[in-house]
Protein backbone atom coordinates (compact mmCIF):
# COMPACT_ATOMS: atom_id res chain seq x y z
CA UNK A 1 0.00 0.00 0.00
CA UNK A 2 1.37 3.38 -1.02
CA UNK A 3 1.76 5.94 1.78
CA UNK A 4 1.45 9.64 0.93
CA UNK A 5 3.51 12.18 2.88
CA UNK A 6 3.07 15.95 2.84
CA UNK A 7 6.28 17.80 1.97
CA UNK A 8 6.00 20.18 4.92
CA UNK A 9 6.02 17.26 7.38
CA UNK A 10 9.45 15.79 6.62
CA UNK A 11 13.03 16.62 7.61
CA UNK A 12 16.50 16.33 6.12
CA UNK A 13 17.17 12.99 7.80
CA UNK A 14 14.32 11.48 5.77
CA UNK A 15 15.88 12.66 2.50
CA UNK A 16 19.33 11.45 3.41
CA UNK A 17 17.93 7.99 4.09
CA UNK A 18 15.39 7.69 1.28
CA UNK A 19 17.15 9.50 -1.56
CA UNK A 20 20.83 9.23 -0.56
CA UNK A 21 20.91 13.03 -0.47
CA UNK A 22 24.08 14.52 0.97
CA UNK A 23 25.22 17.98 2.01
CA UNK A 24 28.14 19.06 -0.20
CA UNK A 25 31.14 19.83 2.00
CA UNK A 26 33.26 21.41 -0.74
CA UNK A 27 32.76 25.19 -0.89
CA UNK A 28 33.41 25.07 -4.64
CA UNK A 29 30.11 23.20 -5.09
CA UNK A 30 28.03 26.36 -4.60
CA UNK A 31 29.97 29.50 -5.53
CA UNK A 32 27.07 31.19 -7.32
CA UNK A 33 25.89 32.92 -4.14
CA UNK A 34 29.19 34.70 -3.34
CA UNK A 35 31.64 34.63 -6.26
CA UNK A 36 31.88 37.25 -9.06
CA UNK A 37 28.51 38.78 -8.24
CA UNK A 38 27.13 41.53 -10.52
CA UNK A 39 27.21 45.14 -9.34
CA UNK A 40 24.00 46.78 -8.15
CA UNK A 41 23.23 50.17 -9.71
CA UNK A 42 22.19 53.24 -7.72
CA UNK A 43 18.71 53.01 -9.29
CA UNK A 44 18.41 49.38 -8.20
CA UNK A 45 19.52 50.32 -4.68
CA UNK A 46 16.74 52.89 -4.55
CA UNK A 47 14.23 50.21 -5.54
CA UNK A 48 15.56 47.85 -2.87
CA UNK A 49 15.38 50.57 -0.24
CA UNK A 50 11.70 51.08 -1.13
CA UNK A 51 11.07 47.33 -0.76
CA UNK A 52 12.51 47.47 2.75
CA UNK A 53 10.41 50.51 3.69
CA UNK A 54 7.22 48.89 2.37
CA UNK A 55 7.91 45.61 4.19
CA UNK A 56 8.69 47.28 7.52
CA UNK A 57 5.49 49.31 7.21
CA UNK A 58 3.37 46.23 6.54
CA UNK A 59 4.72 44.13 9.42
CA UNK A 60 3.43 46.73 11.85
CA UNK A 61 -0.01 45.23 11.22
CA UNK A 62 0.44 41.44 11.15
CA UNK A 63 -0.23 38.85 10.01
CA UNK A 64 1.51 39.16 6.66
CA UNK A 65 0.36 36.45 4.24
CA UNK A 66 2.41 34.59 1.64
CA UNK A 67 0.60 36.47 -1.12
CA UNK A 68 1.55 39.84 0.40
CA UNK A 69 5.19 38.77 0.70
CA UNK A 70 5.17 37.78 -2.97
CA UNK A 71 3.61 41.10 -3.97
CA UNK A 72 5.70 43.45 -1.82
CA UNK A 73 9.10 41.71 -1.67
CA UNK A 74 9.55 38.82 -4.08
CA UNK A 75 7.91 40.22 -7.20
CA UNK A 76 10.00 43.45 -7.22
CA UNK A 77 13.17 41.42 -6.62
CA UNK A 78 12.42 39.11 -9.55
CA UNK A 79 11.63 42.09 -11.75
CA UNK A 80 14.91 43.84 -10.87
CA UNK A 81 16.90 40.65 -11.45
CA UNK A 82 15.43 40.12 -14.94
CA UNK A 83 13.32 37.03 -14.36
CA UNK A 84 10.24 38.62 -15.94
CA UNK A 85 12.11 39.09 -19.23
CA UNK A 86 13.08 36.71 -22.04
CA UNK A 87 14.24 33.96 -22.03
CA UNK A 88 12.57 33.31 -18.66
CA UNK A 89 8.94 32.56 -17.93
CA UNK A 90 6.88 32.33 -14.76
CA UNK A 91 4.54 29.59 -13.64
CA UNK A 92 2.29 29.82 -10.61
CA UNK A 93 1.79 27.37 -7.76
CA UNK A 94 2.48 23.81 -8.86
CA UNK A 95 1.77 20.35 -7.45
CA UNK A 96 4.66 17.89 -7.33
CA UNK A 97 5.19 14.26 -6.34
CA UNK A 98 8.40 12.30 -5.81
CA UNK A 99 8.93 8.73 -4.68
CA UNK A 100 11.86 6.67 -3.47
CA UNK A 101 12.48 3.38 -5.22
CA UNK A 102 10.81 0.38 -3.56
CA UNK A 103 9.80 2.41 -0.51
CA UNK A 104 6.06 2.54 -1.16
CA UNK A 105 5.99 6.24 -0.23
CA UNK A 106 5.10 9.28 -2.29
CA UNK A 107 5.81 12.83 -1.15
CA UNK A 108 3.30 15.49 -2.19
CA UNK A 109 3.64 19.24 -2.04
CA UNK A 110 3.03 22.57 -3.74
CA UNK A 111 5.59 25.13 -4.88
CA UNK A 112 4.72 28.81 -4.61
CA UNK A 113 6.50 30.10 -7.71
CA UNK A 114 8.46 28.21 -10.34
CA UNK A 115 10.81 30.09 -12.65
CA UNK A 116 13.09 29.30 -15.57
CA UNK A 117 12.07 25.99 -16.99
CA UNK A 118 12.13 24.19 -13.64
CA UNK A 119 15.65 25.33 -12.70
CA UNK A 120 14.82 27.93 -10.04
CA UNK A 121 12.29 27.18 -7.31
CA UNK A 122 11.00 29.83 -4.93
CA UNK A 123 9.39 28.91 -1.62
CA UNK A 124 7.60 31.58 0.41
CA UNK A 125 6.82 31.09 4.11
CA UNK A 126 4.05 33.11 5.69
CA UNK A 127 5.55 36.03 7.59
CA UNK A 128 3.08 35.55 10.44
CA UNK A 129 5.30 32.60 11.33
CA UNK A 130 8.21 34.92 12.03
CA UNK A 131 9.62 32.53 14.64
CA UNK A 132 9.74 29.77 12.01
CA UNK A 133 13.35 29.17 11.02
CA UNK A 134 14.05 29.17 7.29
CA UNK A 135 16.28 26.16 7.93
CA UNK A 136 13.16 24.18 8.80
CA UNK A 137 11.74 25.01 5.36
CA UNK A 138 14.77 23.73 3.46
CA UNK A 139 13.53 20.10 3.37
CA UNK A 140 10.30 21.26 1.73
CA UNK A 141 12.23 23.25 -0.86
CA UNK A 142 14.41 20.20 -1.58
CA UNK A 143 11.28 18.15 -2.28
CA UNK A 144 10.42 20.44 -5.16
CA UNK A 145 13.99 20.59 -6.40
CA UNK A 146 14.33 16.79 -6.33
CA UNK A 147 11.17 16.56 -8.44
CA UNK A 148 12.89 18.46 -11.24
CA UNK A 149 12.94 16.09 -14.25
CA UNK A 150 16.15 17.64 -15.60
CA UNK A 151 18.93 15.41 -14.27
CA UNK A 152 22.03 16.93 -15.88
CA UNK A 153 21.72 20.56 -14.78
CA UNK A 154 21.89 22.03 -11.26
CA UNK A 155 18.69 23.32 -9.68
CA UNK A 156 18.59 26.43 -7.52
CA UNK A 157 16.15 27.49 -4.84
CA UNK A 158 15.29 30.47 -2.68
CA UNK A 159 13.49 30.24 0.65
CA UNK A 160 12.13 33.48 2.14
CA UNK A 161 9.63 34.81 4.65
CA UNK A 162 9.93 38.34 3.29
CA UNK A 163 12.58 39.50 5.75
CA UNK A 164 15.14 36.67 5.48
CA UNK A 165 16.54 34.76 2.51
CA UNK A 166 18.48 31.51 1.96
CA UNK A 167 19.65 30.19 -1.42
CA UNK A 168 19.97 26.48 -2.26
CA UNK A 169 21.71 24.46 -4.94
CA UNK A 170 21.01 20.82 -5.83
CA UNK A 171 22.63 18.44 -8.32
CA UNK A 172 21.34 14.95 -9.10
CA UNK A 173 24.13 13.41 -11.17
CA UNK A 174 25.39 10.22 -9.53
CA UNK A 175 24.55 10.93 -5.86
CA UNK A 176 22.20 13.88 -5.14
CA UNK A 177 23.99 16.73 -3.35
CA UNK A 178 22.85 20.07 -2.02
CA UNK A 179 24.32 23.17 -0.40
CA UNK A 180 22.92 26.27 1.26
CA UNK A 181 24.07 29.89 1.33
CA UNK A 182 24.42 32.17 4.29
CA UNK A 183 21.18 33.69 5.52
CA UNK A 184 20.52 37.27 4.37
CA UNK A 185 18.16 39.71 6.07
CA UNK A 186 16.69 43.12 5.29
CA UNK A 187 16.24 43.81 9.02
CA UNK A 188 19.83 44.89 9.58
CA UNK A 189 20.67 48.58 9.62
CA UNK A 190 22.68 47.90 6.48
CA UNK A 191 20.08 45.91 4.57
CA UNK A 192 21.36 42.77 2.84
CA UNK A 193 18.78 43.07 0.07
CA UNK A 194 21.59 44.38 -2.13
CA UNK A 195 23.37 41.03 -1.81
CA UNK A 196 20.11 39.12 -2.40
CA UNK A 197 19.50 40.98 -5.66
CA UNK A 198 23.11 40.48 -6.70
CA UNK A 199 22.80 36.70 -6.20
CA UNK A 200 19.52 36.63 -8.15
CA UNK A 201 21.16 38.54 -11.00
CA UNK A 202 24.05 36.07 -10.97
CA UNK A 203 21.59 33.14 -11.17
CA UNK A 204 19.79 34.82 -14.07
CA UNK A 205 23.13 34.94 -15.89
CA UNK A 206 23.95 31.31 -15.07
CA UNK A 207 20.54 29.99 -16.09
CA UNK A 208 20.17 32.01 -19.27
Amino acid sequence: MVRFIQAQNIGLAYFEERFSLRLAEDEVFFTEWFESLPEITDLEKQGLDRIKVHFLRLIKRPPLSEETVKLVVLSPLLNLSGFYDEPFYMRGEQSIEISAEDEGEIIRGRIDILVIQEQLWLLVIESKRSSFSLLEAIPQALVYMLANPNQDKPTFGLVTNGSDFIFLKLTKENQPKYAISDQFTLLKRESELYQVLSVLKKLSQVLS
